[in-house]
């Protein structure tokens, strides 16, 4: 591990971590794992713009840019493509307008 990468490095770097038990011998820990929805902490490397990109949008929708990541890294995993999930976002909001039409609760658009 690299001291610049962890500002608690020096307060532990010299302890002997050998005897640790593992989280699942550790009921705190591992109560705090499960409370923690099945998610693992990790370091990656992305590129600047793609990290700008993400920071930007979830700027935009009011989120975190962690969430939005782990988002996308969800939906390549299952296979869903742009165009996929581009195409159920606008069948779920066109639903919603003609539901809310038919319910009269919807604003009436006009034409020209």
């Amino acid at each position: 591990m690299k001291a610049s990468s962890d500002k608690m490095y020096d307060k532990y770097k010299d302890v002997d971590f050998s005897n640790a038990k593992p989280v699942v011998e550790t009921p705190h820990l591992a109560k705090l794992q499960v409370e923690a929805g099945g998610k693992s902490r990790i370091t990656m490397r992305v590129d600047n713009d793609v990290l700008a990109t993400f920071k930007a949008r979830a700027e935009m929708v009011g989120g975190n840019y962690q969430t939005l990541m782990n988002e996308a890294l969800k939906q390549f995993s299952q296979g869903l493509k742009l165009s996929d999930v581009v195409r159920e976002a606008i069948h779920e909001t066109l639903e919603t307008c003609l539901t809310s039409r038919s319910t009269g609760g919807g604003k009436k658009l006009r034409a020209g």
